[in-house]
């Protein structure tokens, strides 16, 4: 019952990497609207697939705890450590990677994003596998809510929902962070520290939805458990709403709740067919993401960044727009292009058993 659960997991989260790498290499200047994240209030599709990976993160360290029952050993507390600091070194190696590749100095390390994807799963991670530790779950349950009672507070408090400078995650950004390591695309860093805070709360959410997965009761009964949860989720995201609306760039309480509401739903649904109903064809391809999640994520990452500096990219979008005849549908071409190119690599791990561990 257990191995089933987790090949549920596999997919979920292979179909998680797969989007994340399509969202984060659009190959042109115009993409289609659920290919974008969203300007500011309001969830597209891609807005979807961080989130998710956090709520399955949040699962997933559940299940690997519970293997050790909990316990603060020293060498749990190793691995937590090691693989927290892993995840942050990667994450700012790419960027120092990418600013090498873009023509930045090889020992430039005063423009490097200290911020990220990378960064966040990996505060989320250790931060939540050590509340684990020393919390019990209705504890950890409690603190998810208070985190995002107190960081909501904080948004409608100081300008929270003000696009510019003037939003508490930009001061906040700028009051710790020196100059050049800031993010500077927009005025709100998507990944910014404060957004940390919530963030975990959202990683909480996914791994008390992993308990009930852990329950020793019939599969069916689990199921239907966290089918209710993620209606609860969901509606509690609606209400919230409306004083708090859905935000991704801030990582607003409702958008938490609706999120992990979302991947609630999707993981029972895809748990009911795979393991309840048996059906398991077609599901290679996501399997393969999923045993190998952040590695096939970092490579996707690394191959966009060595097509875009290299000039490749720009000549690969002209020629399937020579033929596409459209920009957007050009560029979600190139995108899925280099994801499939990832999983010429990811496939024959997959099949060989071969798991690398980030």
């Amino acid at each position: 019952m257990n191995q089933k659960r987790l090949l549920s997991l596999d997919i979920m989260r292979g179909i998680t990497i797969v989007f994340m790498i399509i969202v984060n290499n659009g190959g042109g200047p115009e993409n289609y609207m659920h290919l974008e994240h969203s300007d500011w209030n309001g969830i597209t599709a891609c807005d979807l697939v961080f989130p998710f990976f956090l709520f399955i993160m949040g699962m997933t360290t559940y299940l690997s705890l519970a293997k050790r029952d909990f316990q603060a050993s020293a060498s749990s507390l190793r691995k937590i450590f090691k693989r927290t600091v892993l995840i942050l070194l990667i994450g700012w190696a790419i960027h120092w990677f990418s600013n090498v590749c873009y023509g930045k100095g090889f020992l430039d390390f005063g423009h490097l994003r200290l911020t990220g994807v990378l960064t966040r799963i990996a505060l989320c991670y250790g931060i939540v596998s050590l509340m684990a530790l020393y919390m019990s779950r209705r504890a950890m349950a409690a603190a998810a809510a208070l985190l995002l009672i107190l960081y909501g507070a904080a948004l409608l408090l100081w300008n929270g929902y003000a696009n510019d400078l003037t939003n508490i995650n930009a001061v906040i950004d700028r009051a710790l962070l020196p100059e050049g390591h800031l993010y500077t695309r927009r005025s709100v860093d998507p990944e910014g520290i404060l957004g940390t805070i919530p963030s975990v709360a959202h990683t909480i959410i996914g791994f008390c939805c992993g308990a009930i997965l852990m329950k020793k009761e019939s599969l069916d009964a689990r199921l239907l458990k966290l089918f209710v949860v993620a209606m609860l989720l969901l509606f509690g995201g609606f209400l919230l709403s409306g004083v708090l609306p859905e935000n991704k760039r801030v990582w607003s309480p409702s958008y938490v709740l609706t999120t992990c509401g979302m991947a609630a739903a999707l993981l029972a649904t895809i748990s009911f067919f795979t393991d309840v109903k048996g059906y398991r064809k077609g599901f290679a391809f996501f399997e393969a993401f999923g045993v190998n999640p952040l590695f096939l994520y970092v490579l996707g990452g690394v191959a966009g960044i060595i097509l875009g500096s290299t000039g490749a990219k720009p000549e690969i979008y002209n020629w399937i727009f020579g033929w596409a005849q459209s920009p957007k549908m050009a560029s979600a071409i190139y995108a899925i292009s280099l994801m499939l190119a990832v999983g010429l690599v990811g496939l024959p791990l997959y099949r060989k058993r071969i798991y690398i561990k980030i």
